[in-house]
């Protein structure tokens, strides 16, 4: 082996440097996979388990030891399978080729990654979902924030096309083969549509919420996404976040809520602004919120 320095008792040498590189690019891959959903949360959930392990073990506390033991013990199991949706795609993104693409060192060099926010406009989603409400005609626009949720993408035809007016109205037309479905919205381009999404399972929401507004919710619940709900029995729009779902909002609104959520930073819950900001003889005059 070839030796490049050495630090204190440390020999590095190519092979070393080479090793730390692919083990970095493994885990900056594995990061962008779980980015945004609630996989990132329970890999959390697993480090503090195991801080915890190694602190009660570390004291001498057998009984609580023996216990984290068995957890420990059937840890890569557990791993398999609660993210075996993530392997899953890093699986499918190896087979693709996508590790070793070169556009993440070129977006380094630029001074820009994949994860970071660009500011765009909302105008046009907005205004679309203005008219879609009057028609009522159906529709269901993603907003990807941490994530670009290209899982879910996948699931539908691919457009990659400047977010419009009347590219959004063309896709949910009643009589368009993409307007069954939602429609990902990634740094003010449109990914894709007709795209499937995870419907929540919530007992709290309300009996008259359809499959719309539930996936609209369910993949709210799994991601940090943002979506714009336009109804088209009531003719109302929405947004959910978060797992919670604010109905029949004006225009002005839902441009303060998308606003809020997709570029201030700590954007919090509709609920919260409800309950916590304003006065209660403005609450009673705020939209539902469900969740």
């Amino acid at each position: 082996m070839v030796l490049l320095f050495k630090i204190g008792f440390l020999d590095f040498g190519i092979i070393d440097v080479l090793d730390i590189l692919l083990v970095g690019l493994l885990i900056y891959e594995l990061y962008k996979l779980i980015r945004g959903s609630v996989a990132s949360r329970i890999f959390l959930g697993i480090l503090i388990l195991y801080a915890i392990y190694q602190v009660v073990k570390a004291l001498g506390m057998q009984l609580l030891t023996s216990i984290l033991d068995q957890f420990m013990g059937v840890g890569m199991i557990a791993a398999l399978i609660l993210f075996q949706q993530e392997i899953r795609k890093f699986l499918l993104l190896l087979g693709k080729g996508g590790v070793f693409r070169n556009d993440f060192f070129a977006k380094v060099f630029a001074g820009k990654t994949s994860g970071e926010e660009e500011v765009f406009s909302l105008q046009p989603a907005i205004d679309a979902a203005k008219t879609m409400s009057l028609q009522h005609t159906g529709g269901l626009i993603v907003f990807a924030r941490s994530s670009e949720l290209k899982f879910y993408a996948e699931t539908g035809d691919a457009i990659d096309a400047v977010l419009s007016k009347r590219l959004l109205l063309a896709i949910f037309h009643k009589q368009s083969p993409l307007h069954d479905g939602s429609v990902i919205v990634a740094n003010g381009r449109i990914k894709a549509a007709r795209c499937i999404l995870p419907v929540s399972d919530s007992q709290e929401l309300a009996a008259n919420l359809g499959l719309r507004h539930r996936a609209a919710i369910g993949v709210t619940e799994v991601t940090d996404a943002v979506v714009l709900v336009v109804s088209e029995e009531r003719g109302q729009m929405a947004i959910a976040f978060n797992g919670r779902l604010e109905t029949n909002l004006s225009s002005t609104e839902v441009r303060a809520r998308l606003n809020h959520y997709l570029f201030e930073k700590g954007g919090i819950p509709a609920r919260s602004i409800r309950e916590e900001v304003l006065p209660k003889p403005m609450r009673d005059k705020l939209p539902t919120i469900y969740g």
